[in-house]
């Protein structure tokens, strides 16, 4: 609106009839003095930090018509903008309202007094207001009038103005600033929304604005400002403080003059307890005492929420007034912050000053509030707030009813609302034995996710016996059970108790509501993954696989990550028995991109991928790296008996190939606790002892350790075929390999030892054509794989054979050294340690991403690139490379230290 009045009435606010000026009077409408101190710049502390990247934003004021600095109480805005207004480039003028300033005539009789006590003339003709209440337009019209007429703008600061919640005075103050146009700057300080038509402002690009977000202090300037209270403190102390105070500058200085009387500094800013003290005073003043009773109690009810929306809030006030009042403590600043979608939070110092204040207000309260907000959250949030809550209220009964009747038991191991079992049922676990199946669930849960097999399997069969008393179980309750039956029978190393699982589940999943198990697709990943481990164990490789593989092609959520990964490297593992080495490892490589995708670890306690990679790294003759992954898993137990075998089998290798033959022995015959016998666990520790004994010269013996494996194992009888022929029986050894051949299609990881082998069967025969052609065919198969293991630990008949140019030529470069170039080569060659030409920076993008097991289509969309622009660089680095794959391309990479 104008300054024009249609109104008739005279107006009063008009010079006096003597000329003389009504200011010089020095009293209000009311008669009372002007207080000096509201027109006087606040003072600054000894203590105040200048911050220039605020006083620099500041500086903006005089570019735009009005500013806004909006902030929480105690937020430092009065301050930075006294600081700035200490050394104004023009006129300037303060006025600080308070509660006596109260009515358009007492506002406007002040800010004309401000503008004369910061030396801007007032002439006498503009008025003064007579009624407190009221002022005459004629008075905002001269006044803007006037103000317009000026060279130099006039700055006009009005401090909290907050408590001027008139609109009509916000209505004439925008009027008057509008007309005065550049004569007038004006800079609003307030901890609420100011009335103006503030979105006009930003329209046209007239408004500076700083607020709270702006205003809260970095870590750099916390630690600045501690040092000017004699404060010097670690950065993780000062960067722990800011994130508790959310930069908060009252915060930040409390809590420094507080520590500074402290024997402690450091400790103290660690652990002080918020609700007492004189933050807790500041905040209950300036904040919480302001608000009515009806706004208090929300706010005390709600500080025991981490976050809130007004239907969780009405909840816990029995009320339906939540939505109107978070939304006026929001925008007037009241430590109440905007999280999203209707969801809010408290700052979390304010929080916990509140919740102390509950406890002292209403003991006993506070367990019902959580309690009533688990109930509401089950509905209506998330898994890991439910919980939480009922955990605050000790309700554990509840809790293990949400987690078994929701399907939710599975998200105790994986997914986003996973967190440690220990947090949320501590308590639960400190109390006596529970008469309710579900709580004996979740028990058997937390004692399994710490790998207490004995205290898992004790709540387990109280769980089942529970179960079946009068057909109390319900569908989810036996699925549940099921579940965690299988990961026992997996920790355990028993597939009967698996096995046993998986049918009770496939029975029982047609009883269950579709959208219930569609919104858990973790439950049925994890049981899958639990029974083809265990079936992995029992060395039934093609149903594990199988079932591996059903999880892999599986829903690919958030929550389903950790399952898949272990799928991914159980399945590593099954082909790595199986003799196929590069796709184990692409396996193993697929399983860290997925953990890069979710930001997840890898599967904790496991390693067994790791393990996986190093027995890859054995059958290539790089026992460095094999030991390095080995090193990486060295401070995790291996959680069950899949990994502890894996473990033991690489351990066992890498110290024979380093020639520690005892040490090798000694790991290779470590038992391993499992309710049944694994044969690859037992064939491979086999083998290991086999090879002891050959390498000092025992063929009888490495004979007899080989006997006791149990099952069709292509490695073992390759073993067997060995220590036949060291023994003096090339006759049984040909017969086994040639048996093995005609039944078996074996990967090159049991291909090339059998060849090698039969190879040397053939020299003893005194055959050397045929020994060439077999080792011909092993080496072919083996530069695929780089198996150097198998070449370097065959012996030295071998030697003479390799030093022929056509095997020679076959070997060279991954199993013995390139040949020296010829004089016209040796000009313009590049040495084996070199790529041809130099990996541009784009192609060295693609390689690293190639070795996180990455599609063309993923590394072109992570590029932001066409797939046929990724191609490219790929067939480019191919060339560069002198490799035609892309699993040889990672390898030549790293051998040459690119990746």
């Amino acid at each position: 609106m104008d300054v024009e009045d249609t109104s008739e009435e005279p107006s009063r606010d008009v010079p006096l009839p003597d000329g003389t000026d009504p200011l010089s009077g020095g009293t209000d409408p009311l008669g009372n003095p002007f207080l000096r101190t509201r027109f006087a710049l606040p003072a600054r502390p000894g203590t105040f930090l200048r911050r220039d990247r605020l006083v620099r934003h500041l500086g903006q004021a005089l570019r735009t018509p009005l500013t806004v600095v909006n902030g929480s109480a105690g937020a430092g805005k009065t301050l930075l903008v006294a600081d700035w207004a200490a050394n104004p480039e023009g006129p300037l003028a303060w006025l600080t309202l308070d509660a006596a300033v109260e009515g358009p005539g007492m506002f406007w009789a002040h800010l004309l007094q401000s503008l004369k006590a910061g030396g801007v003339p007032v002439p006498a003709t503009i008025g003064f207001p007579a009624d407190a209440s009221r002022v005459h337009p004629t008075l905002l019209s001269r006044l803007a009038w006037e103000l317009a007429r000026r060279d130099r703008p006039v700055v006009l600061v009005i401090d909290e103005f907050d408590r001027m919640t008139d609109p009509e005075v916000a209505r004439q103050l925008e009027s008057v600033l509008r007309h005065a146009g550049r004569g007038l700057r004006l800079v609003l300080v307030s901890r609420t929304e100011p009335l103006l038509p503030l979105h006009r402002y930003r329209l046209a690009g007239e408004v500076t604005e700083i607020r709270d977000a702006e205003l809260a202090f970095t870590t750099e300037e916390a630690a600045e400002l501690l040092g000017m209270h004699g404060l010097s403190l670690a950065a993780p102390v000062v960067a722990a403080l800011v994130e508790r105070t959310r930069g908060w500058a009252a915060g930040l200085r409390l809590s420094a003059l507080a520590a500074r009387s402290s024997r402690d500094p450091e400790l103290y800013l660690k652990e002080f307890e918020a609700g007492r003290g004189t933050i807790a005073d500041f905040l209950l003043a300036e904040v919480l005492d302001r608000q009515p009773p009806e706004t208090q109690d929300l706010l005390l009810r709600i500080s025991v929420l981490d976050r809130f929306c007004p239907d969780l809030a009405d909840e816990l006030t029995r009320r339906r007034d939540a939505a109107t009042i978070l939304a006026e403590l929001h925008q007037a600043n009241a430590f109440v912050e905007d999280f999203g979608h209707d969801w809010y939070r408290l700052h979390p110092l304010f929080r916990e000053i509140l919740r102390a204040h509950l406890r002292r207000r209403a003991p006993g309260l506070e367990p019902q509030l959580h309690r009533r907000a688990a109930h509401w959250l089950r509905r209506s949030g998330t898994l890991s707030e439910t919980l939480s809550n009922a955990a605050a209220a000790q309700d554990w009964t509840y809790m293990a009813q949400v987690l078994v009747e929701d399907l939710a038991i599975g998200q105790l191991f994986t997914g986003p609302d996973s967190g440690e079992p220990a947090d949320w049922f501590a308590g639960m676990e400190r109390e006596g034995e529970a008469s309710d199946p579900a709580t004996n669930l979740v028990r058997t849960a937390c004692a399994l996710a710490r790998s207490d097999l004995d205290g898992g399997m004790a709540h387990l069969r109280r769980a089942a016996g529970q179960l079946a008393v009068d057909g109390r179980g319900t569908p989810a309750a036996l699925l549940s059970c099921a579940l965690l039956e299988a990961l026992a029978g997996r920790l355990a190393g028993s597939v009967r108790l698996a096995d046993r699982a998986d049918r009770s589940a496939r029975r029982l999943m047609p009883q269950l509501p579709p959208r219930l198990l569609e919104g858990h697709p973790e439950l049925g990943a994890l049981l899958l993954t639990h029974v083809g481990a265990s079936r992995l164990w029992a060395g039934r490789l093609d149903e594990a696989r199988a079932t591996l593989t059903e999880v892999t092609r599986g829903p690919r959520t958030a929550s389903t990550a950790l399952p898949r990964m272990e799928a991914l490297e159980h399945l590593a593992l099954v082909d790595h028995l199986n003799g196929w080495p590069s796709a184990a490892e692409r396996k193993v490589l697929a399983m860290e991109a997925e953990a890069e995708r979710y930001g997840l670890a890898r599967p904790p306690g496991s390693g067994l991928g790791q393990s996986v990679l190093a027995a890859v790294a054995v059958d290539r003759g790089e026992v460095d790296r094999a030991e390095a992954l080995l090193a990486r898993t060295s401070d995790q137990p291996p959680a069950t008996p899949v990994a502890a075998a894996a473990r033991r089998t690489v351990a066992a290798g890498v110290l024979l190939a380093r020639g520690r033959r005892r040490d090798a022995l000694a790991v290779a015959t470590r038992s391993l606790p499992a309710a049944e016998a694994s044969p690859w666990a037992q064939g491979r520790a086999a083998l290991a002892v086999a090879d002891v004994h050959l390498a000092e010269g025992r063929p009888d013996a490495a004979v007899e350790a080989l006997r006791q494996v149990v099952g069709d194992q292509p490695l073992c009888t390759v073993g067997v075929a060995r220590a036949r022929l060291a023994a003096g029986d090339p006759g049984t050894a040909v017969r086994l390999l040639d048996d093995l051949a005609a039944r078996v299609r074996s990967g090159p990881g049991v291909a090339v030892p059998a060849a090698l082998v039969r190879a040397q069967a053939a020299v003893l025969e005194e055959d050397p054509v045929f020994a060439r052609r077999l080792l011909a065919k092993a080496l072919v198969e083996g530069r695929r794989e780089e198996l150097r293991g198998p070449f370097r630990s065959a012996g030295p008949w071998i030697d003479p054979f390799l030093a022929e140019p056509p095997l020679r030529a076959l070997a060279a470069g991954w199993l013995v050294p390139d040949p020296e170039p010829s004089d016209e080569e040796a000009g313009g060659g590049s040495g084996p340690g070199t790529p041809v030409e130099e990996l541009s920076g784009r192609e060295r993008e693609v390689l690293e991403r190639l070795a996180r097991a990455m599609s063309a289509e993923d590394i072109a969309a992570d590029l932001c690139v066409s797939v046929n622009t990724v191609k490219t660089h790929l067939k480019s680095a191919y060339r560069k490379l002198s490799v035609h794959r892309r699993n040889e391309a990672v390898r030549r990479a790293r051998e040459l230290r690119l990746l």
